[in-house]
């Protein structure tokens, strides 16, 4: 075993170093197989005699390997049960043990193993936390407290179930009393520390993480341990809120210290409680007010305390929506006060803002974005501000306008010297005049009553804009800012005015004010009227493209280093948007966007960093291809060829999911109905099982594979290539996750070959099926069954039909189908929601009823809970699908990021219509049953007398007329 240790930590080491770490990750991921695996990296991380740099990639292999192999989808141990019990009960003594940037790794891991296993198949953890909890010993406790939050923070963002509250009150019965008998017992041991720094800077640790678990234990329901000891609880969150020791505090003016951590954290208590338990806590609240009034009138400016002073607005502001506490700034005086001592010294432009603009210029934007999670200063005495004036609308605007107007006049005093007054006028007013939520597609939609955005707009900002020279690059930004903000308040005429405004300054050689001047530039371009229609049209947008476009692919290539290039997301956005709104007009363009984007691809697939920008460019070359593709298949072909099979070749995780979905386009774009040489050479590679094990690969693979199977059938039959596509069905079927992707394959493969040349694979494919449904049926898995069973019915045509599923059916088992069709088909036929699906079944069942010889024959009673079936469906019969060339985006906000699949809304694919020469399925359904029973000397007719109610023949007969 030493030997095996040696030879992971070797590999650990090397996967640390860029020359090897591919290879060391491939042979760790093959060594994941051995038994003991995740114990031996536990030993590493466990062991002093590795160095500290190895035993951390040890922790953060065993977080991975335990994502990716504790459970599979029904929840089931992957691993051996007694390597599952060895894991359970070293971590947690492991996670105390080791230092804090190990901690937090095997945090995360605790966390995925409770996700999981906690609490009924690991009811021992909490009674294992308690016994391991010291009165004297805060290291221990520290590291005791952040597993107890590694697990309990789960519960933060999840929805209320019964099953998270059995949960929650097992640990509270367990882990409630201890809490607070250590959250008194730290009191006392900082009270008896107060002169010990090193043991105080360590009880204040505890003191922190003790904070965060309140939250979470608080975070879905007020828990009766608490509010019984409320008033206690208060008291010392109130004593620690206010509490003050020199030797707490830190010289670095950047970096928050224990004072700032702890208080921040209560702050983020007080919110929660102010929301969520007002009844309970309301009575607690006013003397938190005044210590946060206490602490915003007096603390320093330093970029240390952002994070404390952000989260004492956010605990003002959640008072102010609650009218009763609120009234204690109903008074125009008060609310002076409160502007000046409390919002201006937090809204105005400090020394380290500026030198963040001049220095880190990217982090300064995403920081001042509105809708940035960034805890800034601004932001919070923005969102304070406006929770005042959504009480009290008119008695702010006035006192504002009178700060207002004051900046402005010491700016007109000397422009060039005041410009930061008017920087602080332009916030304050912007401030109490949004209302409401501001929201990423359209801003600003409500407006304060008392002010008019445009008038001030004109009157102050406007000049800003039209001035070439002598105008802080700072107030270019507010003003671009301002029209970005309210750009729904400014009329389709004024943006014709406004939006060549926003271009030019695409042309700053500031680089905030260009890249403020690019997220305008695209939130207007996505910007529409009330019946959708865009703001500013493409026939604006057109003659300015070529050199808008050149201009952002210059900024974005200024710095040829691969970090350097994808560092600015906001351009590349831009270029997206630019594409998707001039659509066509692209084409005359071709040649230079497609050099642009070739060299970007290749550059940063050298190192893939940030996943906002790459998600756009592959969204901007989506709306190239589609656009471009029709018309110059080839010259696209030619061009991504190279750098999407290097992509695919060096095996880039990140981007291969936005290749596959790429090529995929480029095909599907192609008039030609064969298989071109170019995709080809995909064929193999794309067949290979490895390939489609990584789960982010899979919807992609499956799109590209699908595209590719029509055009080139007859070839891969020759090839002996349809096992390999059932055995990637096989796979898929089998999964949970993938079983939608496996029957979509199937009707790709049932539709595209002819059915002799799959004779001997249709008993096979529905022996699995039939085994998933007896085993392991989900309600997707019957769904996805039942319209499989429809479209293979609704090609009766083709050599398929009804009768056709039948014979297959019964060679497995007789009386099977029976069974089948109505236990499982006829009763989900119902429940299918999709247009698409409905339309599959009606076509289905409108055949069975004519053209099935086994209904007609053997299955008579079949027949009628047919056509009732088929007459349900008709009453709400789906209508003809609309055709548009919307692009429906995803919130980049709202998705997360990683090796995973991220779809592609550029090229989005349109579900695909078997039947597409039936438009209108009612009027079709019509016409073949009344077809039929002439063809048929009127059997429908005669059925329907005979094997079906009089209510339900008089329905059916309405159709035959």
């Amino acid at each position: 075993m030493a030997t095996e240790l040696q030879r992971f930590a070797q590999l650990l080491e090397a996967s640390l170093d860029p020359k090897q770490n591919k290879q060391a990750e491939l042979a760790l991921r093959q060594s994941e197989q051995q038994p003991g695996f995740s114990v031996a990296l536990l030993q590493i991380v466990a062991s002093e005699s590795y160095g500290p740099t190895i035993r951390l990639a040890s922790a953060l292999c065993f977080k991975n390997f335990v994502k990716r192999s504790w459970t599979d989808e029904d929840g089931r141990h992957k691993l051996p049960s007694n390597e599952v019990a060895t894991i359970k009960q070293e971590l947690i003594g492991l996670m105390i043990a080791v230092p804090p940037t190990i901690q937090s790794q095997l945090g995360d891991a605790i966390g995925i193993i409770a996700e999981s296993d906690f609490w009924e198949r690991w009811d021992t953890l909490v009674d294992d936390l308690v016994s391991r909890l010291t009165s004297d010993n805060p290291t221990t406790n520290n590291g005791v407290l952040q597993v107890a939050h590694s697990i309990f923070k789960r519960w933060r963002p999840l929805y209320r179930s019964d099953e998270l509250f059995t949960e929650i009150n097992h640990v509270l019965g367990k882990f409630g009393a201890p809490f607070l008998s250590l959250f008194e017992s730290t009191d006392r041991s900082i009270e008896q520390s107060n002169l010990d720094k090193q043991t105080l800077r360590q009880l204040f640790s505890t003191l922190n993480v003790m904070v965060k678990l309140f939250y979470d234990l608080s975070c879905q329901d007020l828990p009766p341990i608490f509010e019984d000891n409320l008033v206690a609880i208060t008291s010392l969150l109130h004593k620690y809120l206010t509490y003050d020791n020199p030797l707490l505090h830190t010289d670095d003016e950047s970096e928050a210290g224990p004072l700032e951590h702890v208080k921040s954290g209560i702050f983020e208590v007080l919110v929660l409680y102010v929301q969520k338990y007002e009844d309970a806590f309301g009575p607690h609240v006013e003397q938190f007010v005044r210590s946060s009034w206490n602490l915003l009138t007096t603390i320093g400016g330093e970029t240390k305390y952002d994070l404390l002073i952000s989260r004492a607005l956010q605990f003002l502001t959640s008072v102010t929506r609650i009218p009763h506490h609120a009234q204690a700034f109903n008074d125009k005086s008060t609310m002076g006060q409160v502007i000046e001592k409390v919002v201006l010294p937090n809204l105005s432009l400090r020394e380290s803002d500026i030198e963040m603009f001049e220095d880190e210029p990217i982090e300064f934007i995403r920081r001042d974005l509105e809708g940035s999670d960034s805890d800034t200063r601004r932001r919070a005495a923005t969102d304070f501000l406006r929770g005042l004036s959504s009480q009290f609308e008119q008695m702010v605007t006035e006192v504002v306008f009178d700060y207002v107007g004051h900046y402005l006049a010491e700016y007109s005093k000397n422009p060039r010297t005041n410009w930061k007054a008017k920087d602080t006028a332009v916030y304050l007013y912007s401030s109490i005049a949004a209302k409401g939520t501001i929201t990423s597609s359209q801003g600003v939609k409500s407006v304060n009553s008392f002010v008019n955005v445009l008038d001030f707009f004109q009157s102050n900002i406007a000049s800003d804009l039209f001035s070439d020279t002598e105008v802080e690059p700072i107030l270019k930004v507010d003003a671009i800012k301002y029209l970005y903000t309210f750009r729904s308040q400014i009329s389709k005429d004024q943006w014709g005015q406004a939006f060549p405004l926003l271009v030019k300054h695409l042309g700053s050689s500031n680089y905030v004010v260009y890249s403020y001047a690019a997220i305008a530039v695209e939130r207007v371009l996505a910007l529409t009227d009330d019946v959708h229609r865009p703001v500013v049209g493409q026939e604006h947008v057109v003659p300015l493209s070529q050199d808008l476009l050149e201009h952002l692919f210059t900024l974005i290539e200024r710095d040829s280093a691969p970090e350097k290039i994808q560092e600015n997301e906001f351009l590349m956005r831009c270029v997206m948007r630019v594409l998707i709104v001039i659509k066509a007009g692209v084409v005359s363009l071709a040649d230079r966007v497609l050099a642009h984007f070739v060299k970007i691809t290749e550059l940063i697939s050298k190192n893939p960093s940030n996943p906002r920008f790459y998600y756009y460019l592959f969204e901007a070359e989506g709306a190239f291809i589609r656009y471009t593709a029709p018309d110059q298949p080839e010259k696209l072909e030619t061009g991504f060829y190279a750098p999407f099979v290097s992509i695919l070749s060096n095996d880039v995780q990140e981007f291969m999911p936005y290749v596959f979905q790429l090529f995929a386009a480029l095909l599907e774009a192609s008039h030609s109905a064969s298989l071109a040489d170019y995709y080809k050479s995909l064929i193999r590679p794309i067949l290979s099982m490895e390939v489609w094990l990584s789960k982010g690969n899979v919807p992609a693979l499956l799109r590209l594979l699908t595209s590719i199977i029509p055009r080139a059938a007859s070839e891969m039959a020759s090839n002996n290539q349809i096992e390999s596509i059932l055995g990637i069905f096989k796979y898929l079927i089998g999964s949970k996750t993938n079983e939608v992707y496996g029957f979509e394959l199937l009707e790709c493969v049932i539709s595209s070959f002819p059915p002799a040349t799959l004779q001997n694979y249709y008993i096979p494919v529905m022996q699995l099926l039939l085994g998933r449904l007896q085993d392991s049926k989900t309600e997707s898995f019957s769904l996805r069954f039942v319209r499989f069973y429809h479209f293979v019915s609704a090609k009766q045509d083709e050599s398929l039909g009804a009768d056709f599923f039948i014979n297959i059916t019964e060679q497995i088992q007789a009386g099977v189908f029976t069974q089948l069709y109505m236990g499982i088909i006829l009763p989900d036929t119902q429940k299918l929601a999709r247009p698409l699906d409905r339309k599959t079944a009606l076509i289905s069942l409108t055949k069975t009823l004519t053209d099935s010889q086994a209904f007609i024959e053997k299955y008579k009673k079949g027949w009628g809970y047919s056509c009732e079936a088929l007459l349900k469906l008709l009453q709400n019969a789906p209508l003809p699908a609309a055709t548009d060339d919307i692009i429906v985006e995803q919130d980049v906000d709202d998705m997360s990021f990683g090796v995973g699949f991220t779809q592609l809304t550029t090229i989005r694919k349109p579900s695909r219509d078997s039947w597409p020469e039936i438009a209108d399925v009612k009027t079709w359904a019509r016409n073949y049953l009344k077809m039929a029973n002439a063809r048929t000397q009127g059997r429908i007719d005669l059925f329907g007398r005979e094997r079906l109610s009089a209510e339900v023949n008089e329905a059916l007969t309405a159709y035959l007329q």
